[in-house]
């Protein structure tokens, strides 16, 4: 079987019940859902940044645990980018609401549960996992970028036209 195909043998979904809470109003949840997960401004950032490099890669991979946003497949390296809120980074975004707290926190956990394992899958398959997070954005682009630079030195790969 191709590591794609073994991969997806892995995934797993939810099994158990999930805790109830207190529904979201219909702002929040108007507002909320709102919020695009593809195509978002730091991933377009970060795809024009790889781009401009010579990189060319595949979107959002479902076949792939965690569909990841970026698949670099010339250097076995998937690419998530994730926002600190979403998926619990401990930073000024990344705070968890003081209304329905107890749902967001339960709600980001399980992100933070699943990213996990997903990326352990991923490395058990022989992909490199990178995150590039929004507070860090231009840092996380600049050391994917010099990584794959090395690879692409290191294996003699030649850049593709564009």
């Amino acid at each position: 079987y191709s590591p794609i195909t073994m991969a997806r043998r892995h995934v797993t979904r939810y099994d158990e019940a999930l805790p109830t809470f207190a529904a979201p109003s219909p702002e929040r949840s108007r507002n909320m859902s709102a919020i695009k997960s593809k195509n978002t401004s730091p991933e377009r950032k970060t795809r024009q940044a790889l781009h401009r490099d010579g990189f060319r890669f595949r979107l959002h991979a479902t076949a792939i645990p965690g569909s990841p946003d970026i698949v670099l497949a010339r250097y076995r390296t998937v690419v998530f980018v994730h926002g600190c809120f979403w998926h619990g980074h401990e930073c000024r975004i990344g705070h968890i609401p003081r209304s329905n707290s107890e749902y967001w926190k339960a709600k980001i956990d399980r992100n933070v549960t699943r990213d996990a394992r997903n990326f352990e899958i991923l490395r058990q398959n022989g992909w490199r996992v990178r995150v590039v997070r929004e507070c860090s954005f231009g840092t996380d682009v600049g050391e994917l970028i010099e990584e794959l630079r090395k690879t692409r030195h290191d294996t003699g790969l030649r850049p593709r036209a564009a």
